[in-house]
């Protein structure tokens, strides 16, 4: 893909039914990538499946939640060199064929940070449930309205950083459900932001962590912690 150093940070918590169909598509892609696995405390046999592939497992002592994971592997990746991570949820519902479109714009130079959209043509495959559907387009209209960014998949955990980002992430991320809030701290940083058309699959094995009783939940903290991140960026700018 390139000549830089590209780390995959695969965050998993209870995900013994799909971590190793995740690794061995990327392996299967035969390209210059490290992977890392960050089992985030789980009590199924994730890091045991893990184990049985050629890459890298960092186990948590206990669940942090998906910020803890992703930001154990910006850490790593600050740590040990890397100049793009990329992460990749464990789940398997991403398909990891679109991993070199999703790093070329950030292997050119052309953003800090690339989403990989579901909602972006062509590719309008597997978009998860309705009400799940409903949730994403309030963040998308949400962050667009706020950061100016041209935003469609706020929820996507499919993405590419360059080494600013993993700079500015491994020192804080959001945590619980980081990826709608981390778009509004990379506006606050003056991060560069863009988009690239990918598909997503329907799970195959275990249970979201984002079920139907607590999506409404969901919504109402993460649209806070999106308007107190956005209070902090009129703080630093007043300062």
């Amino acid at each position: 893909m390139d000549t830089k150093k590209i780390l995959v940070i695969i965050p998993a918590y209870n995900e013994a039914g799909n971590i190793k169909k995740t690794i061995d598509e990327i392996l299967a892609l035969k390209s210059a990538v490290d992977i890392l696995v960050v089992n985030d405390g789980s009590k199924d046999g994730t890091a045991q499946e893990a184990g049985r592939t050629p890459v890298a497992v960092i186990s948590l002592p206990f669940n942090l939640g998906v910020g803890g994971a992703v930001q154990t592997g910006f850490q790593f990746a600050l740590q040990n060199h890397y100049d793009v991570a990329v992460q990749v949820d464990g789940d398997n519902q991403h398909d990891v064929s679109f991993l070199p479109a999703l790093l070329s714009p950030v292997l050119q130079n052309g953003s800090d940070i690339a989403i990989g959209s579901r909602f972006i043509q062509p590719f309008l495959g597997y978009r998860s449930s309705l009400i799940r559907r409903v949730g994403i387009h309030f963040f998308a209209h949400l962050i667009s309205f706020l950061t100016q960014y041209s935003i469609s998949d706020p929820t996507s955990g499919f993405r590419a950083y360059n080494r600013r980002a993993i700079q500015a992430f491994a020192a804080d991320y959001p945590h619980d459900f980081p990826e709608p809030e981390a778009i509004v701290t990379a506006k606050r940083l003056g991060l560069k932001v863009v988009e690239v058309p990918v598909q997503m699959r329907k799970r195959m094995a275990g249970n979201s962590s984002i079920r139907y009783l607590n999506t409404l939940y969901y919504m109402i903290k993460v649209t806070f912690a999106i308007l107190l991140n956005m209070i902090k960026k009129r703080k630093v700018m007043e300062a």
